[in-house]
């Protein structure tokens, strides 16, 4: 099967068929969650009413839009409210629950993904009151070439992401503004950015690194601590372009360097921080990467390579949220037997609580677990600092 690369990123090409004034048309299919592509496919309109979307839906029969943009938004609107008339009931105990609200989020985003947009070969959307989407999209999906059909839910994602890129997002760390790019999660969160930004530094501090680090965020928050040297990397080909975007705006060209795609670079470092995805469990889009960590991969390689890359005074800062103890997906026992297998010790920690809006929503399913979330910043050295 063909495929194209977006940003140094590879995607499987896919086509879909479908049936419109009598004539077999086709186009390309891409999903950023990686849903595979359509089999069964009807043309719908502002006719369309939203019971018989979400019934059409809910069997897997995708929805192509012809109709108003406006209408077909609120017809996804619609679909959503009936979604959300069977909540995810809570389970036996956390981890049951939260696999029953993975569940309902995953039938919830196939189902709204099946009402379907059409861009042509120029990105643009030939919809009745359609806004100008060719830039976002080209952000998001690099180069039009094709007609690509794509779900509305992830386009409006697209819009949303290419707003927040232009804005920003305002970090009183920095007194400054970072802008995430499509795909790349944003630092919405600013209690784990508070605790880099106040942490007391190591006695020795020069070259710092940071590991995964998306926008960019934390390298501009330990340039503006005073690190000479920053080596920022990722494994995400949008990551490293978004932080390279963000250093170059807040001109620390000259003291980040963005590397990758790799975890740890060459080389030692005084101060080494990692902001790892805190849950470990998969992730179904690109967006979700920067929250769900596959058996904790992403954690268990920053231990393990910490005390080969840290200076002999340095000290490695690990910034993680407790939430999957609270779920039962991890145990803070596993945790501290991850650190001392990997040769380290905890010289401090510091705990902050989040400020995010779900931890007081007692409508959400995850609640009690998201009410006790505790996010800390652990102060890690290398055991050979004893000797």
């Amino acid at each position: 099967m063909p495929t194209r690369t977006f940003d140094h990123e590879e995607y499987v090409v896919s086509t879909i068929h479908w049936t419109e004034s009598h004539t077999v048309r086709s186009a390309r299919w891409h999903s950023e969650s990686a849903a595979p592509p359509p089999e069964r496919i009807i043309v719908a309109d502002d006719r369309m009413r939203a019971d018989t979307a979400h019934r059409l839906a809910g069997e897997g029969t995708a929805l192509l839009w012809r109709g108003d943009f406006p209408n077909a938004c609120q017809l996804l609107r619609a679909m959503s409210r009936r979604l959300d008339r069977n909540p995810s009931r809570p389970g036996s105990d956390a981890r049951e629950s939260f696999r029953l609200h993975r569940r309902a989020r995953g039938h919830r985003a196939r189902v709204l993904g099946r009402l379907l947009v059409l861009l042509d070969d120029g990105h643009a959307l030939d919809l009745r009151r359609a806004p100008d989407v060719r830039q976002a999209c080209t952000e998001a999906y690099g180069p039009p070439y094709a007609p690509t059909a794509v779900s509305l839910q992830e386009l409006l994602g697209v819009i949303g992401a290419h707003q927040w890129r232009l804005k920003g997002v305002e970090v009183p760390a920095l007194g400054a503004r970072i802008h995430p790019h499509y795909g790349v999660f944003s630092p919405v969160r600013g209690e784990y950015i508070d605790l880099v930004a106040q942490a007391p530094l190591p006695r020795a501090g020069r070259a710092a690194f940071d590991l995964g680090t998306g926008t960019g965020v934390l390298a501009a928050v330990l340039a503006h601590r005073g690190f000479a040297r920053i080596t920022a990397t990722d494994i995400s080909a949008r990551a490293l372009a978004c932080a390279r975007d963000n250093v170059q705006r807040l001109g620390l060209a000259g003291r980040v360097d963005v590397t990758g795609p790799a975890l740890f670079p060459e080389g030692r470092a005084d101060l080494i921080v990692c902001n790892p995805p805190w849950i470990p469990a998969h992730p179904t889009s690109a967006l979700e990467q920067g929250v769900y960590d596959p058996g904790s991969t992403m954690l268990r390689g920053f231990l393990d390579g910490l005390a080969a890359h840290l200076e002999p005074d340095g000290e490695g800062w690990l910034i993680l949220s407790d939430l999957a103890e609270h779920l039962g997906l991890r145990t803070r026992h596993q945790l501290l037997t991850s650190i001392g297998t990997a040769g380290l010790r905890v010289a401090g920690k510091i705990d902050t609580r989040p400020r995010h809006p779900r931890a007081a929503d007692a409508a959400d399913s995850l609640h009690a677990a998201r009410a006790a979330e505790v996010t800390s910043l652990w102060r890690l050295t290398s055991e050979r600092r004893r000797v």
